[in-house]
C-alpha cells in the first residue's frame, strides 16, 4: 500500500459516493431517521458509507477502517487507519442547502496525512496528492478520469483584517466571544468540512470550533489543510490535534493559516 494508490482509491470512492448522494438529494423525498445520539441519518449516509467501506476493504484488505455509520468498524483501535464520514453535513443535506461533503482520510501515527473532501452539490473537489500536497480538481469530476488540478495554499493573513469561517448551525456566545479576540474584517458561514478547505484555498484565514465534533468530521479536511500549509490545533493548549483517540471524539480546536497569533481560550 503506497500513497499514490491510496490517493487514487479515495478520490474515486469519494466521487462515486457523491454520485449516489446526489441521486438521493435530487429525488422527490427521502426518509430521515434519528440515531441513538438523536443526530439525523438518511439513506444517502448509509448508501455512501457502505460503498466507501466496501471499496476501501477491497483495495486495502488489512487496513483498519473507521466509518461513522458502521459502529462495528470501531473495534480496531489503531493510530494508523482510514476514517470516513460518508455524508458530512447531514442537516445541510436534509434542508437542501448544498453544504455537505464526502470525507475520506488516511491517518498515520495519529496524523491525517492523506485525504479527500468532495462537495458534490457545490462541484468542488479537494484532495492531497501522493506527496501530501493539496490540490483542487476542476471540471466534471469523473471517478475514472482525473481532471485539471491546481495546487492550493493558505493565505498570508492580514492580522488586522482576518476572514473567519464558522459553522452555519453551531454559532453560540462562546464562539462569538472567542472570535471577538481577533481583528475580523469578514465572517463567512459554511457547512461541513468545507470550512477547512476554505482556509486551504486562502478564502478564509481561521476556523475556531467550540463545539463537539468527531474524528470522521475533521480528518479529511485536516489533511487537506495541512497539505496546503495550514494547521489544526487544540483550542485549550494549542497542541496539534491528533487522531485515534478513545471513542473518536475531538476536543475543541482551531484551524488556521500560519501567521496568526492565536489567542488564548
Amino acid at each position: 500500500m503506497n500513497n499514490a494508490e491510496i490517493c487514487t482509491v479515495i478520490r474515486q470512492l469519494a466521487i462515486e459516493a457523491g454520485e449516489k448522494i446526489m441521486e438521493i438529494y435530487n429525488s422527490d423525498d427521502f426518509e430521515v431517521k434519528l440515531k441513538g445520539d438523536e443526530s439525523p441519518v438518511t439513506i444517502a449516509d448509509e448508501t455512501a458509507d457502505k460503498l466507501i467501506f466496501a471499496g476501501l476493504r477491497a483495495a486495502f484488505p488489512d487496513a483498519p477502517i473507521v466509518t461513522e455509520e458502521q459502529s462495528d468498524t470501531h473495534n480496531e483501535q489503531s493510530n494508523t487507519f482510514f476514517i470516513v464520514d460518508p455524508l458530512d453535513g447531514t442537516k445541510e443535506f436534509i434542508h437542501r442547502r448544498g453544504d455537505f461533503t464526502v470525507n475520506i482520510a488516511y491517518v498515520v501515527d495519529g496524523v491525517p496525512t492523506l485525504g479527500v473532501v468532495y462537495a458534490p452539490d457545490k462541484g468542488r473537489l479537494f484532495y492531497t496528492d501522493e506527496n501530501g500536497q493539496s490540490v483542487e480538481e476542476l471540471g466534471e469530476h469523473s471517478a475514472t478520469v482525473v481532471g485539471e488540478t491546481k495546487k492550493i495554499s493558505v493565505s498570508n493573513p492580514n492580522t488586522d483584517a482576518l476572514i473567519v469561517v464558522a459553522s452555519k448551525s453551531h454559532r453560540d456566545q462562546a464562539l462569538e466571544d472567542y472570535i471577538a479576540k481577533y481583528n475580523v474584517a469578514d465572517s463567512r458561514a459554511a457547512g461541513s468540512s468545507l470550512k477547512f478547505c476554505l482556509i486551504a484555498t486562502g478564502e478564509a484565514d481561521i476556523y475556531p470550533r467550540v463545539g463537539r465534533t468527531m474524528e470522521w468530521d475533521t480528518a479529511a479536511g485536516h489533511a487537506v489543510l495541512s497539505g496546503a500549509g495550514g494547521y489544526v490545533v487544540r483550542y485549550d493548549n494549542h497542541a496539534p490535534l491528533t487522531y485515534g483517540k478513545p471513542i473518536f471524539e475531538n476536543p475543541f480546536f482551531i484551524a488556521y493559516a500560519p501567521g496568526i497569533d492565536l489567542q488564548e481560550a
